[in-house]
């Protein structure tokens, strides 16, 4: 029997979960992540999916986009949920 996938975050859970971080509307969250954000949203994944996620330097690099924070957690999340 194969394991129930974990769900992952498109970009509008992503832009919401950013949103939280200044308390701003989703719309007014810029492409570009400073490394503040990207604290405050990999703290917010790993609470909101129950997973620890080990990135390293060069995969957190990846993410200073919003872009690279979707495509990054696809795959990060699966992984950190042993998937």
């Amino acid at each position: 029997m194969a394991a129930p996938q974990i769900p992952v975050p498109d970009r509008a859970a992503v832009l919401e979960m950013l949103a939280g971080y200044r308390e701003r509307d989703p719309a007014d969250v810029g492409e570009k992540l400073d490394s503040l954000e990207l604290t405050w949203l990999v703290a917010q994944v790993e609470q909101r999916y129950g997973v620890e996620l080990d990135l390293t330097d060069e995969v957190f690099e990846g993410m200073a986009t919003v872009t690279g924070a979707v495509d990054t957690l696809r795959s990060a999340i699966p992984a950190a949920a042993g998937g």
